[in-house]
């Protein structure tokens, strides 16, 4: 990336490399605010959709910004409410394994909506994707691939791959954990690998689930079930690498074989309901979350352990706020791509980027052991939690992410 003067006018305000959930959302919702948006996107638009057994909790305040994008329509019959969790620490102990739960009950009087929505994580692309395809102002170009830009005083020129190259304010970074805006920005990452994978599917339970998704913590990882619609649910498997992708590509009865062996008391007897996935476990946490004329957004900013399922709330967070920013400087007159505006940006969300992949990786090294010495600690927490009403209640709100502090489109 190099220091450029520019004169040409701006072909766009905004322009989003990446077309996950997040940078989809963020494109229609800039579109919809009235600024020239550019959405980047690598799938082709004949390319089939890709295979993702993955369900996503979504909290109220991303469900309010996925409202305000217009997908809940297009969801409809296809999320199952989050009405709870609980978590029970496994492994051994003599009196039993401690547990705590709490749900939205613990929510405050007159409050006692969901915690937020288990959305399929295709169904959730496929809305954001027809939503995109009929957003006015928004220039989707599929099938294309970023491939450097240049910052300057009045703006950023953007290169393609195709040779293709456009003028824009602001670059919002939601090309994930590789993101090439952040190594074209100059921006390092710190990090670690956790030496485990996640074996992931959709399974058929025989329980009803009440809309609770449950977390039992095994030695060498959680084990976690993410309730869905009739009475399913997608769960996590956290193995030792190596051992999560030889079991997904096992057949369905040897997977199920193994799955009850381990999990039917926790869980109840379980049935493969599609195909599974498994993928490789990583902390990753970039220097900064700006450079020149350019934001990182989800992944691109970090990746942390999805323990709790954090990681595309965290996302939808950093769209809502770099919304806010920009829509703010617009108002005010100030270039939204100056290091001023994105400096906001870099405050509001770098602590609570930081301190969440901190705290995921902290309850992982926690709970993922027999260590003697810390099950004491852990009975004490998990009892904690589970007895004592304003612990609850704060974990609640917590997990429904509705405090005042959000911006504006999650409040």
């Amino acid at each position: 990336m190099v220091e450029t003067v520019f004169s040409a006018p701006l072909d766009a305000d905004l322009a989003v490399i990446g077309a996950g959930p997040v940078g989809t959302a963020l494109a229609v919702l800039a579109a919809k605010a009235g600024l020239r948006t550019v959405l980047v996107d690598v799938r082709s638009e004949s390319a089939a959709p890709a295979a993702d057994t993955r369900s996503f909790a979504i909290v109220r305040g991303s469900w309010r910004l996925l409202g305000a994008a217009g997908v809940h329509g297009d969801l409809k019959g296809l999320t199952e409410p989050l009405n709870g969790l609980e978590a029970v620490d496994g492994g051994t102990h003599w009196f039993g394994a401690p547990w705590a739960a709490f749900s939205n009950d613990d929510l405050p009087e007159g409050d006692r909506e969901a915690l937020g929505e288990l959305v399929p994580a295709g169904a959730l692309q496929a809305a954001l994707d027809r939503k995109a395809g009929e957003t006015e102002g928004l220039v989707w170009k599929r099938g294309a691939r970023f491939s450097g830009y240049e910052a300057g005083p009045s703006g950023a020129r953007v290169h393609l791959e195709s040779g293709e190259s456009f003028r824009c304010a602001v670059i919002a970074a939601c090309d994930g954990i590789h993101s090439a805006v952040r190594q074209a920005a100059g921006i390092g990452t710190e990090g670690r690998s956790y030496g485990k994978s996640v074996f992931a599917a959709d399974v058929k339970l025989s329980r009803p689930h009440g809309g609770i998704a449950r977390q039992l913590f095994t030695p060498e990882g959680p084990f976690a079930t993410l309730p869905l619609p009739d009475n399913r649910a997608n769960l996590a498997w956290y193995m030792k690498n190596g051992a999560a992708e030889t079991l997904a590509k096992m057949p369905k009865e040897a997977i199920e074989a193994e799955l009850n062996a381990r999990f039917a008391e926790f869980a109840g007897p379980m049935t493969l309901d599609g195909p599974p996935l498994a993928y490789p476990l990583v902390m990753q946490i970039a220097r900064d979350m700006t450079g020149p004329r350019a934001a990182l957004l989800g992944d691109a900013a970090r990746r942390i352990n999805p323990l709790a399922g954090q990681g595309l709330n965290l996302g939808f967070k950093d769209a809502a706020a770099l919304y806010d920013v920009i829509l703010e400087a617009r108002e005010v007159g100030l270039d939204p791509g100056s290091e001023t505006v994105l400096a906001r940006y870099r405050e509001w969300r770098r602590f609570d980027s930081a301190a969440t992949a901190l705290f995921m990786d902290a309850v992982d090294r926690t709970f993922s052991n027999d260590n003697l010495l810390l099950k004491p600690l852990r009975t004490l927490a998990l009892t904690a939690a589970n007895k004592v009403g304003p612990i609850r209640q704060a974990l609640a709100r917590q997990a429904s992410a509705d405090q005042e502090s959000l911006p504006s489109l999650m409040r």
